[in-house]
C-alpha cells in the first residue's frame, strides 16, 4: 500500500510539475548571428527553466538543452564577410537613408523566406491558442508578428540592439530627439545644435519611411500568406505585450522607458571559461598588460587597406603592450615581436583577465558589453549600424575613445591606445562596470521572469500604457495646443477689431467715450 501511495505521489508531482510547463515560440528570421546571440540564452533559459520551447531561426544549437526545439529557416544569402575596404569610399548625410533601405530589403527577403518556409509550416499545423507566448525579434520589418496573430498568443517582442525610431510608438514610449539619438544617427546624449537637428530630422524621416515604405511591404506579404482580410502590422504591433532590449542604462545612458519596455543587456555574458594555454601565457606574463583587437565575426580586419593595415602594425610595434589581434589570415607582414594574431578568439574569456589594459573593437553591442561588464577601456572604430551610437555612449562616460576608419594611421593608432591607458580611463569603466554588473536580479532571469509573467496573466495588460493605442495628435496633446490657441488668440482678435471699429467711427466712440 505504501508503495501504491509513493506511485501516486510521483504522478502528482509530475502532474503538477507539467501543468507549469509553458509552451513557448521564438521568432528570429534576422540572419545575423549577433543579433541571435542575444535572444539565444533567454530561449535556452526558458527550455532549461522546464518550459517546452520551439525555435524558428537560421541558427541550430548545436547541444540543446531538454525541452528546446530547432526549427530551421533555410541558409540565407546575407554575407558571413563584410570587407573594411568599401566603408573607405566618402558617405555623406545620406548613408543613414542608405543603411534604411538596406534593411528594408532584407527585412522583405527575410519575411517571405520565413512565411513560405517549411519550419513555420510546420508550426502553423499547432491550433491557435497553444502556444502561451511568442516571443520575436523586432527590428527592421514586422511581418513576424502575423505569425502570433494567427496563433493566437501573447507576444513580447526582442530588441538586441537600441530601439528603431518606430519602436517607440508601439510601446508609448516616448522619443526625445533633444537627447535621445536615432540609432542611425550614432551620437551620444550630449548633443551640440547641429547634431540635435539632424537627430530631429532622422528620427522623424525615418518613422515616415518606414510607414510609407516598409509598413506596406509587410502588409503585402502577410496578406499573400495568410489572406486578405489580415490587419496591418501597424496596428498587430501594438498587441505586443512587452519588449525585451539588449540595453542597460549604465551603458547607453538613461531614457524615460515605460514599464513594458525591459532592459536586459548583458543576457549573453556568462562566467569566463579558462583560456587556452598559449593565450593564457601571453596574459600571465606580460609586464606591461595586453591590448586586445577585435572587429567581430563579420568585419574582417584581414579586409583592411595595406595603408590602414601597416599603420596599425607600426603602431603597435611603439607600444610596450601585448597586442592579440584577431586577424584572418596566417601571416601578416611586418609582424612586431609583441603582436600575436589569431584567426578566432575567446573574446570574452580574454576580456574578463585581470591584465587585459585595452580592447580596440568596431563597437558591436556583445562586444562592447563584453568589455564594461569587466571594466575594460575602449578605443572604438565604428564603421555601421548602432556602432557609432555605442561608442559615443561610452566616450561620455569617459571609458572610451571614438576613431575614424578613414583616419587610422601609425599615428591615430598608438596616440588612443596610449591614451586609453590612463589610469583615468580604467577608473571610469570600473565605475560603469559596477552599474552594468550589480542589479537587484540578473538580467537572463529578469528576462525569464518577465515572459513566465505575460504567459500567466495572457499578456500583461496592466503594463500597457493607454498612450499605445492614442493617435498621435492627442499623445501629443496638439488638440489641447489648438483650444488654448484659439481661446488667447480670439481675445486678440475680438480686441483689435473692436479698435478698428473705433478708428473707422472715431468721432461717434469719442462722444461716445464723453457720455460715460
Amino acid at each position: 500500500m505504501s508503495g501504491w501511495k509513493a506511485f501516486c505521489l510521483l504522478a502528482l508531482l509530475s502532474l503538477v510539475a507539467s501543468s507549469d510547463s509553458l509552451r513557448i515560440l521564438g521568432l528570429f528570421p534576422h540572419p545575423a548571428i549577433s543579433h541571435f546571440k542575444f535572444f539565444h540564452p533567454i530561449m535556452r533559459g526558458l527550455a532549461e527553466g522546464g518550459h517546452s520551447v520551439d525555435v524558428i531561426s537560421p541558427f541550430e544549437d548545436k547541444d540543446p538543452p531538454q525541452g528546446y526545439k530547432d526549427h530551421l529557416l533555410p541558409p540565407s544569402n546575407l554575407t558571413d564577410t563584410i570587407s573594411l575596404e568599401d566603408f573607405e569610399r566618402p558617405f555623406n548625410f545620406l548613408f543613414h537613408y542608405i543603411e534604411f533601405f538596406i534593411l528594408h530589403n532584407m527585412g522583405k527577403e527575410d519575411c517571405n523566406t520565413t512565411l513560405h518556409s517549411r519550419a513555420l509550416s510546420e508550426i502553423l499545423k499547432n491550433p491557435p491558442g497553444y502556444y502561451d507566448v511568442i516571443l520575436l525579434e523586432q527590428f527592421n520589418i514586422d511581418c513576424a508578428i502575423s505569425v502570433a496573430h494567427v496563433l493566437q498568443a501573447p507576444v513580447i517582442g526582442m530588441s538586441s540592439c537600441a530601439l528603431m525610431p518606430w519602436h517607440y510608438e508601439r510601446f508609448g514610449a516616448p522619443l526625445i530627439p533633444s537627447y535621445i539619438s536615432a540609432l542611425f544617427q550614432g551620437q551620444s546624449q550630449q548633443m551640440s545644435f547641429a547634431g540635435r537637428l539632424g537627430n530631429w530630422i532622422t528620427v522623424h524621416s525615418l518613422n515616415l519611411l518606414y510607414k510609407m515604405f516598409t509598413v506596406p511591404a509587410g502588409n503585402a506579404l502577410i496578406r499573400q500568406r495568410f489572406g486578405p482580410g489580415l490587419p496591418s502590422t501597424e496596428d498587430l504591433v501594438r498587441n505586443t505585450s512587452l519588449m525585451l532590449v539588449n540595453q542597460h542604462f549604465s551603458l547607453s545612458g538613461p531614457k524615460p522607458l515605460p514599464p513594458n519596455v525591459i532592459e536586459v543587456g548583458g543576457v549573453h555574458i556568462s562566467p569566463p571559461k579558462p583560456l587556452p594555454s598559449d593565450l593564457q601565457k601571453i596574459l600571465d606574463n606580460a609586464p606591461k598588460g595586453v591590448i586586445l583587437i577585435s572587429w567581430g565575426s563579420q568585419l574582417k580586419a584581414s579586409s583592411l587597406s595595406a595603408a590602414r593595415r601597416d599603420g596599425i602594425v607600426r603602431a603597435i610595434g611603439r607600444l610596450e603592450q601585448e597586442v592579440i589581434w584577431k586577424y584572418e589570415n596566417d601571416t601578416l607582414t611586418n609582424k612586431p615581436p609583441n603582436l600575436h594574431i589569431r584567426k578566432w578568439l575567446p573574446q570574452r574569456d580574454i576580456l574578463a583577465h585581470p591584465n587585459l589594459k585595452v580592447f580596440m573593437s568596431h563597437g558591436g553591442l556583445m562586444g562592447t558589453t563584453e568589455a564594461v561588464s569587466s571594466a575594460v577601456p575602449i578605443v572604438g572604430v565604428p564603421i555601421y549600424g548602432d556602432q557609432s551610437l555605442n561608442i559615443a555612449a561610452l566616450v561620455q562616460r569617459g571609458m572610451a575613445l571614438q576613431l575614424e576608419l578613414k583616419k587610422l594611421d601609425e599615428n591615430t593608432v598608438y596616440e588612443a591606445l596610449t591614451k586609453a591607458l590612463d589610469p583615468a580611463f580604467k577608473a571610469r569603466a570600473t565605475e560603469v562596470a559596477s552599474a552594468y554588473n550589480n542589479r537587484i536580479q540578473g538580467p537572463l532571469e529578469t528576462a525569464i521572469w518577465w515572459v513566465e509573467h505575460v504567459a500567466e496573466t495572457k499578456g500583461a495588460p496592466l503594463i500597457q500604457p493607454s498612450a499605445v493605442h492614442l493617435p498621435r495628435f492627442v499623445y501629443y496633446s496638439l488638440d489641447v495646443y489648438l483650444v488654448v490657441a484659439v481661446t488667447l488668440i480670439l481675445p486678440v482678435i475680438t480686441l483689435l477689431g473692436l479698435i478698428r471699429m473705433c478708428k473707422r467711427r472715431e468721432p461717434k466712440c469719442d462722444r461716445k467715450l464723453k457720455r460715460k
